[in-house]
């Protein structure tokens, strides 16, 4: 039996952070989104590899939807740039970023409930005469063009096993189903890459399957998938790469086997070890020179200016000054009752 000749597009390219890819169809470019103090994405260089499916997962909180909304034009980056088939996308908007061939569907699903299922299809389909304002009045000047979209819509519902919710309402229809709805829709654009977020998040278990083949198909036609996911086991069975994003930063990326085995991976999953774990200065007991524990370290705070010890229950809570003696269930109160209100 004659050896396999099929090639992996990825061989030869290292499993690191920012690896340069063979054929990227989204490069992104020092990617920064700020949320006051809060930094939640820092992507300092990344690649996404044309013809394959990868996945982008990470700890909740990592950033991964926030970095699908600023890639799709729903938020703007704070710095970056990045571009898509080569042409740059900052600031481009989300309708625009969509006609460009890049779509992307959401966690939460955003079928429009009280239009029927077809009608959602007919939404997706780009640069519709009708839709015109003086064109819209003539309808043999748009017919045709809606018979074609019909069509179409009627035959990618076929291929997501919908057709015979044509005519439903859209809230009719199952969560799952509401996920084939939103990929089926997102192929009335005819885009090359596809940004999937948890698609199979609150799926039936029946319907997961049936996600993961219709995924994998639209690798097999030759688009690009990104896919954001928690279950590994989705992840290890169908992506050709995984980017894993941790606190906003690309930490590792590989083939799935080489991230299931990533020391870093583990840690931000499960917590790495504390640096000072093994310092036996944390095992001395805290003392003063005479033996007795210092001030504050004994789960008491002294008052604020007399000296005075408070009652053993209100060692959470300092006497405002030598004149004020809270009461004694003042530790148990509402927080805001408490000095100084809420912590």
């Amino acid at each position: 039996m004659p050896e396999s000749t099929t090639t992996s597009p990825f061989d030869g390219v290292a499993s690191e952070p920012g690896v340069a890819k063979p054929d990227p169809i989204l490069v992104v470019d020092g990617v920064e989104r700020h949320f006051g103090g809060l930094v939640a994405v820092d992507v300092d260089h990344l690649e996404v590899q044309r013809g394959v499916i990868t996945a982008l997962i990470g700890p909740n909180g990592a950033g991964k939807t926030t970095l699908f909304n600023l890639l799709t034009g729903f938020d703007r980056p704070n710095q970056g740039t990045w571009s898509f088939e080569g042409e740059d996308l900052g600031r481009v908007p989300s309708h625009k970023v969509a006609r460009r061939g890049m779509v992307r569907t959401f966690q939460l699903t955003k079928a429009l409930s009280r239009l029927t299922v077809l009608d959602n299809m007919l939404l997706g389909a780009t640069d519709q005469r009708g839709e015109r304002f003086l064109s819209g009045l003539f309808k043999p000047s748009w017919a045709a063009q809606e018979e074609s979209n019909t069509a179409r819509a009627e035959a990618l519902l076929d291929r997501f096993n919908l057709l015979e919710k044509r005519d439903d309402y859209a809230g009719e229809l199952s969560g799952g189903q509401r996920k084939l709805l939103e990929m089926a829709r997102a192929l009335m654009v005819e885009p090359s890459l596809i940004m999937l977020d948890e698609p199979m998040a609150g799926v039936n278990p029946a319907l997961v399957q049936s996600l993961l083949h219709h995924v994998t198909a639209l690798r097999d036609e030759g688009r690009s998938i990104i896919f954001v996911e928690h279950d590994m086991d989705v992840v290890m069975n169908i992506s050709d790469w995984v980017v894993v994003l941790a606190q906003g930063k690309v930490i590792a990326e590989g083939p799935p086997a080489a991230i299931l085995g990533n020391k870093t991976v583990i840690d931000a999953y499960l917590g790495g070890d504390d640096e000072d774990e093994d310092d036996p200065s944390l095992d001395a007991p805290a003392s003063g020179t005479d033996g007795s524990s210092p001030a504050g370290q004994d789960g008491h705070t002294p008052a604020a200016d007399s000296g005075a010890t408070p009652p053993d229950d209100e060692g959470d809570v300092p006497a405002a000054d030598d004149r004020v003696t809270p009461p004694d269930d003042a530790a148990d109160g509402p927080d805001d009752q408490r000095p100084g209100g809420p912590r």
